[in-house]
């Protein structure tokens, strides 16, 4: 299976990009998701990116906003 198959699928190193909420902006390009493990920053420096929405992460970088959640 490739990075065509599933574009999910980081076509360079195989790994998974996964969909967090985005909790609030910060300065700088960065954001605050919730994971498993708790409350994470991130870059939304390549997406555009508000909170409520669902981004799809990447070695902590956003490469896509998956969702739009606003109220």
């Amino acid at each position: 299976m490739t990075g065509e198959d599933r574009p999910d699928i980081c076509v360079t190193c195989s790994d998974v990009a996964v969909p967090r909420r985005v909790n609030r902006l910060l300065p700088d390009g960065l954001a605050m998701v919730d994971t498993e493990s708790g409350p994470e920053e991130i870059s939304v420096a390549l997406v555009d990116a508000r909170p409520g929405d669902i981004v799809l992460v990447h070695a902590k970088e956003a490469i896509a906003v998956q969702g739009e959640v606003h109220e």
